[in-house]
């Protein structure tokens, strides 16, 4: 699937899960996407949990425009819970969200979902940690690989980059349609339409 002239952002904070942020830049890369990294300092670098990658923000939160992105990617690990505490981070996913742009979080990239108020009758899956908190903020939680809910991309862990990558693409392509305000779920290759 080719990606070429679409620009996706990829968020970062320190503590990001390392294969969630760098499997997907590298997944989008490669299909011809330009890649964005924001962070909340350009200057700064990011270290991921496991210290297995390090990478620097191309910009920051508050000069990033939502309307210069097709997707906005959040990986897992410690991050979105650092994201979550700076406005401009909310506001740039509340904002893509409201232009409905693709919105794609996995592991605990949820947790900013949750701060930009976005997950309200959504079905989503997430890291099973932050079940609970997703349930307060008023989404369904499931627990399957890939859940897709109109222009809203949640994966669990790790192990579900590949169909959560795919989602992505497909999503940016329009293989899947825009799902026409249905949930999509992705388990083992399979596609499932809640309508």
């Amino acid at each position: 699937m080719k990606l070429d002239g679409k620009k996706i952002a990829i968020l970062v904070e320190a503590g990001f899960e390392d294969s969630e942020l760098i499997v997907p830049l590298e997944a989008m890369q490669k299909a011809g996407a330009r890649v964005v990294v924001i962070g909340n300092d350009v200057k700064q670098i990011y270290q991921g949990k496991r210290g297995m990658a390090v990478i620097k923000a191309d910009i920051t939160a508050d000069r990033a425009k939502a309307e210069q992105f097709d997707a906005i990617i959040i990986p897992g690990g410690y991050a979105p819970d650092r994201m979550r505490l700076h406005q401009s981070m909310i506001s740039l996913v509340n904002r893509a969200h409201r232009l409905g742009k693709i919105i794609a979080a996995i592991c605990h990239g949820p947790q900013l979902l949750i701060s930009a108020g976005i997950v309200r009758g959504r079905r989503l899956t997430s890291w099973p940690s932050i079940t609970i908190d997703l349930r307060n903020a008023g989404a369904h939680w499931v627990d399957e690989p890939v859940v897709i809910d109109r222009n809203i991309i949640t994966s669990r862990k790790p192990a579900d980059l590949p169909a959560f990558n795919k989602a992505i693409k497909e999503a940016l392509t329009g293989v899947n349609g825009n799902n026409n305000g249905k949930t999509v779920s992705v388990a083992k290759g399979k596609v499932k339409v809640k309508r």
